[in-house]
């Protein structure tokens, strides 16, 4: 394997990626997961085994520090995990997950990673575009794979972030309290989150297919259909980043590949 190859970068001051804390309670009234696949894979855009042959790829972006290929491994550490009140002239400390990002414009994708949960509680890609005005800081849609440690269980969340929770005047009403009822009601059918039924196991490699299409996303794990989701948001014409999020101690990437696509049908 290849010495540590650091890819430490100094924190953003001005900015942060906003990934969700948590993610809803599964509900009785969940989407029927296709169970074949949704997109067709086109051109092979993007892959990376992080085994450092050659000069690293300027595409990976830092976003949320901080992420390390070691041992040929993409690995998250999640840093900021308290909040911290600004003291002495130092700004204040939001909790965030650590991301890594990749400038791999897109419309419709297919993404395969491996991942591996080494004490992180999630690990997800996000789809953003940074020129998008509408819903913060461009988050467009997101896959998140979440593990629970109190009950060693995983679920599988989809989320519509431009159409719902980072939707600019959603994501403002937020912050009242006195509007969580409302703000409920916009989020309805923007979000889904499923129990993963089927055995995976902390430490050990698991296989991620993300597959965005028109409307809609679906998501595979170790080829077993976990989740899916239909909604406006997920159609935005102009994905213009991938990012990868890593929320706890510590989340492992791997074999990263990146087609255009097509609608299976």
């Amino acid at each position: 394997m290849k010495p540590l190859l650091l890819l430490a970068l100094a924190p953003l001051a001005a900015f942060a990626a906003d990934a969700p804390r948590s993610a809803a309670p599964a509900s009785s009234q969940l989407p029927a997961i296709p169970a074949e696949a949704i997109a067709k894979k086109g051109e092979l855009l993007f892959s990376d085994d992080f085994e450092g042959k050659g000069p690293a790829d300027k595409r990976w972006v830092k976003v949320v520090p901080t992420f390390v290929v070691v041992d040929g491994v993409l690995k998250g550490t999640q840093t900021r995990d308290k909040a911290i009140p600004a003291a002495d002239g130092k700004p204040a400390v939001t909790p965030h997950a650590a991301v890594h990002g990749l400038d791999v414009p897109t419309k419709d994708s297919v993404i395969e990673l491996k991942v591996r949960f080494d004490g992180a509680t999630m690990i997800d890609v996000e789809l953003d575009d940074r020129k998008y005005t509408g819903a913060h800081y461009g988050h467009i849609c997101r896959a998140q794979l979440r593990f629970n440690p109190k009950d060693k269980t995983f679920s599988a969340v989809i989320i519509d972030e431009k159409d719902g929770n980072m939707r600019s005047d959603i994501y403002q009403m937020k912050k009242d309290p006195a509007k969580k009822a409302e703000v409920a009601k916009l989020l309805v059918g923007r979000q889904a989150t499923f129990p993963v039924k089927q055995a995976l196991e902390v430490g050990k490699w698991i296989t991620v297919v993300v597959e965005t299409v028109g409307e809609e996303m679906r998501m595979t794990v170790d080829g077993t259909p976990v989740a899916y989701l239909k909604s406006s948001g997920i159609a935005h014409a102009t994905k213009s980043r991938f990012e990868f999020g890593v929320a706890g101690k510590d989340g492992c990437i791997d074999d990263v590949k990146v087609w255009a696509a097509t609608p299976a049908k």
